[in-house]
């Protein structure tokens, strides 16, 4: 990692919608996201950072200190067993030395974007490698003004059964759509926290 982050930084991140759902929700059919009192669309922080993360993979596809943590390709319990066996620790030691906690830690700050930049918990299974406090920091996006949602019938071609295949060729859906909406996300990133804590450059 090269230049050191000196100041604290506060950025608005502005980003619209068209004919798309930024953020379903499963609760709701995965329909967008929307404050029921208000009738403001809005996205998680989460779903924010879960973007930032494929940014970064697609981006950054080999380079070193740029894995991702948070995806479904392994265990987190096995990527801190790495870290301990990168570092020639001792296993299966179920955090009990501070020490061996602390490198791990280390080599998942230096290895990982998203712990380095967003933090992590990585407290459990045999090879605990501790608590990151990220030094980026991303709120809820919240629409500029309130949203209105549109059911798409849509026609689905591919079956998943053979017993659905035998009601036809086609079978109908719904998809939930957002016309349009600009967003509005607000976020900081702590220099004392890049600094002290993960080595964000």
């Amino acid at each position: 990692m090269s230049e050191v982050i000196k100041n604290r930084y506060e950025f608005v991140v502005l980003f619209d919608v068209e004919n798309g759902n930024p953020n379903g929700d499963p609760d709701a059919g995965n329909a967008p996201r929307v404050d029921v009192e208000s009738g403001y669309g809005f996205v998680t922080d989460v779903c924010l950072k879960r973007k930032i993360r494929n940014y970064v993979e697609l981006a950054k596809e080999g380079e070193a200190g740029y894995n991702i943590l948070i995806k479904p390709d392994r265990s987190l319990n096995a990527k801190f067993t790495e870290a301990y066996e990168a570092e020639g620790l001792k296993t299966k030691n179920k955090g009990k030395n501070p020490d061996d906690v602390k490198r791990a830690r280390e080599y998942m700050c230096r290895n990982y974007f998203d712990v380095r930049a967003f933090g992590a918990v990585m407290s459990t299974g045999d090879d605990q490698c501790g608590i990151v406090r990220g030094p980026v920091q991303i709120n809820f996006a919240r629409s500029i003004s309130p949203v209105s949602i549109q059911d798409v019938t849509i026609t689905r071609q591919a079956r998943t059964t053979e017993d659905r295949k035998e009601t036809g060729d086609t079978e109908m859906g719904r998809k939930s759509v957002i016309p349009y909406a600009l967003y509005r996300a607000e976020g900081y990133v702590s220099a004392a926290l890049a600094n002290k804590s993960t080595g964000l450059s």
